[in-house]
């Protein structure tokens, strides 16, 4: 269920989100979110954020080693959704 009502005409980016509207009624939400790629939008914010956690600051003064430190930290919230993510096994 769609609850979004179209904008006025006289908003700023009423074009874009009015017909955003309209297709989200017309295909529903998630078919809306599969085609636009939305769902992959809020996958790289959460990630984002993860990375964020763990620090802002770099700790490395040389170049490489700031390479380095930047792709562990990218690494890190990778590994622990794998860590993370249950294995199923099917029972006869």
């Amino acid at each position: 269920m769609v609850r979004a009502q179209a904008w006025p005409e006289s908003t700023p980016g009423v074009a874009a989100r009015n017909e955003i509207v309209r297709s989200s009624r017309r295909f529903g939400r998630a078919i809306w979110k599969r085609w636009s790629g939305y769902h992959q939008r809020s996958l790289v914010e959460t990630k984002m954020h993860c990375f964020k956690l763990l620090g802002e600051r770099i700790m490395a003064r040389d170049f490489d080693r700031q390479v380095a430190e930047r792709q562990i930290r990218a690494a890190i919230p990778g590994r622990f959704s794998t860590l993370a993510t249950p294995r199923t096994q099917r029972v006869a």
